[in-house]
Parts: C-alpha cells; sequence; structure tokens
C-alpha cells in the first residue's frame, strides 16, 4: 500500500515544489520510491499549470534536484487518500486543517520544520517570492533540515503497515 505525501504552500511554486523535490530524492535514496508517492499543491490557484518559479528551478539544479512541476491547488476531496499533508507554515497549517471535513484530516496536516529539531520555535518556512535569490537558497536550506525527520517519520510509518 503507497504512504502519500503531499507538501502545500500558498501558490505553488516556490516551497512546496522544493520540498516535493527534495522529499521525492530522499525517498528515493532511502529506497522506498515504490512504498511513498510525494505530491505538492498550493492553498490557492493563482498559478494553476504553471511550473516551479525560476529561482527555485534554479537553486534546486544547483543542489543536483530534479524539477518537474505544474502548479495546482489543494482540494479538499483529497484528504481521503492522502497519509500526510505538509504545510510549509502556519498560515497554511490553519487554511488546510479549515478544509478538513474531519479530526482524523486535520489530523493529517503537519508542519515542515516540526521535524526539524534545531528549527526551535521558528516553524515556518518564510515565502521567497517576493524577494532575491537568498531566500529560496535559505528556504532550501530549512527544507532539507526538516526531510531527514520528516523521512524517519514516514519510514516508520511505512514499516507499520508493511508488518
Amino acid at each position: 500500500m503507497t504512504y502519500r505525501v503531499c507538501f502545500v504552500c500558498t501558490g505553488n511554486i516556490c516551497r512546496s515544489p522544493m520540498a516535493e523535490s527534495v522529499f521525492r530524492a530522499q525517498v528515493a535514496e532511502a529506497g522506498l520510491g515504490e512504498l511513498v508517492e510525494v505530491d505538492s499543491a498550493g492553498t490557492d490557484g493563482w498559478h494553476e499549470g504553471d511550473g516551479a518559479d525560476e529561482r527555485t528551478v534554479a537553486v534546486l539544479e544547483a543542489g543536483g534536484y530534479e524539477s518537474h512541476h505544474a502548479a495546482r491547488r489543494f482540494q479538499a476531496a483529497w484528504f481521503s487518500r492522502l497519509d500526510l499533508v505538509i504545510a510549509l507554515d502556519t498560515g497554511h497549517l490553519k487554511a488546510l486543517r479549515r478544509l478538513a471535513t474531519s479530526a482524523e484530516d486535520a489530523g493529517k496536516v503537519r508542519l515542515l520544520r516540526s521535524y526539524d529539531p534545531a528549527a526551535g520555535d521558528a516553524l515556518d518556512v518564510p515565502d521567497p517570492y517576493y524577494g532575491h535569490m537568498d531566500g529560496f537558497e535559505e528556504c532550501l536550506e530549512m527544507v532539507e533540515a526538516a526531510s531527514p525527520g520528516l523521512l524517519a517519520a514516514v519510514r516508520e510509518q511505512v514499516g507499520g503497515r508493511a508488518a
């Protein structure tokens, strides 16, 4: 049975496609590619159908990650097929929990940086869209720092399903 993870930011062109690419690479490296499906979406539909922001693509490529992406808006109906919904900031967390139609679905929503023990109380990944390239680089660093903890949590869930 496939374990499904979806990363969510605002427009699905910066943070969430970056997290999707990084986490997909980590899942593949861990040998879990056949067991874990990784996706992304936005809380809003402003950029539906667009590729990732060129700065996101540049930072991902510089980091050795692949990026094939078309933006789309998160739909409440997706909760039924998803196991984990990863919000990139507290605004997304609240928006996603409002979309949830049950306590079970709301419980599937987590903040990405909650998987990074070094994050402390700074759990938001700042939106780099209106800034410069350094904001995108910082975003990648935050995503990479949280991904091992997220991978460990997903590995535990996948292991539990296989048992």
